[in-house]
């Protein structure tokens, strides 16, 4: 039997809510080429009954339920291993595929890249409306050697932050370390950035995916995520700039009064991740009075001044209103787009 191109590859665990969607737009896209492997990492909801059932309508659906949770990059990783195919796409359980995107994908292979990075397009969490026409800063096609992966880097690095922009060979991603980013939730950016590819990189400033905003697996963990672990991560490439890393993020994020303001405003930040995460940063040397007088000031306060700002000089930003109005310190009434 011929293996096929593609494996898309998806981690999910208690997302029977969302993963059902998912499937049928993807499954109506697939090929003979293609396959979907998805790996549960020990559901207790009906994930089960959910997945099987996308799966007799589409055949091409694998099930691999596991006895054990091994974390969302544990699971990736163990989806990558179980796929037949020449390249994985790791996706997430909640997003859906534009129109002709795994065609367009397969296209796009035919170049034989180690990497094909695709754009997103990135909705409210029900996808009625648009927050970000595109993460990538360019259109069309751009190619990346070995010797470019400074500017692969800078182009690219943020929008690799979500795990559905890239293509990866599945030879290459198995040749890769992989456990040194269990637990970091970004494993596909570990493996692509942990050396530069000897082939190359191709990516496509045209979206192919339709991202769920606000309904990640991590959300409850956005503070610790965004000012330590993504943070820890990028700096841990030290064969790239440190131009380069700071253009991504500062190694210290939560230093900066400015974004430390912005989280309380969102419901990212409380007494609870000052607490948890910045007062053991800090030590005895230093008392920390300007975080802790942030996490202890209203949110109400902070959601409303930030409101304004965003509606006199930033009214083009609409994830930072979507933000912000589905914060649980939004004080103008029910969260609306």
């Amino acid at each position: 039997m011929t293996s096929p191109r593609l494996s898309i590859c998806i981690a999910t665990r208690n997302r029977a809510k969302l993963i059902g969607e998912t499937l049928e737009h993807m499954g109506k896209q697939l090929t003979g080429a293609t396959e979907v492997v998805v790996v549960d990492g020990a559901s207790t909801d009906n994930t089960a009954q959910v997945v099987e059932a996308k799966r007799l309508r589409f055949p091409q659906i694998r099930y691999c339920p596991q006895s054990s949770n091994s974390g969302i990059d544990g699971d990736f990783d163990k989806a990558v291993e179980l796929a037949h195919g020449e390249y994985c796409w790791p996706m997430s359980d909640d997003d859906l595929l534009v129109d002709g995107a795994v065609k367009r994908v397969l296209g796009l292979l035919g170049t034989n890249p180690d990497v094909l990075i695709v754009d997103v397009e990135v909705r409210s969490d029900d996808f009625s409306k648009i927050l970000i026409e595109r993460r990538l800063p360019f259109s069309g096609e751009r190619r990346y050697e070995a010797r470019d992966v400074e500017k692969l880097f800078a182009e690219c690095a943020q929008h690799l932050t979500y795990i559905g922009g890239a293509i990866v060979r599945r030879s290459a991603w198995m040749a890769r370390e992989r456990r040194p980013y269990y637990g970091t939730e970004f494993i596909h950016f570990g493996v692509i950035f942990q050396a530069p590819f000897t082939g190359t990189v191709v990516a496509i400033g045209e979206p192919l995916v339709r991202l769920r905003y606000g309904v990640a697996s991590w959300t409850s963990r956005s503070f610790k995520v965004w000012m330590f672990t993504w943070p820890a991560l990028v700096w841990s490439f030290s064969y790239i700039s440190e131009a380069a890393r700071v253009k991504i993020t500062p190694r210290e994020p939560w230093r900066s009064l400015g974004t430390l303001l912005l989280l309380r405003a969102k419901g990212w930040y409380s007494w609870k991740e000052y607490q948890a995460s910045i007062r053991p940063m800090l030590g005895a040397a230093r008392s920390g009075w300007l975080a802790a007088l942030v996490a202890l000031t209203p949110g109400g306060f902070l959601n409303s001044l930030a409101l304004a700002y965003l509606f006199l000089f930033a009214r083009g930003r609409k994830g930072g209103f979507y933000d912000l109005s589905h914060s649980r310190y939004y004080v103008w009434g029910r969260p609306h787009d």
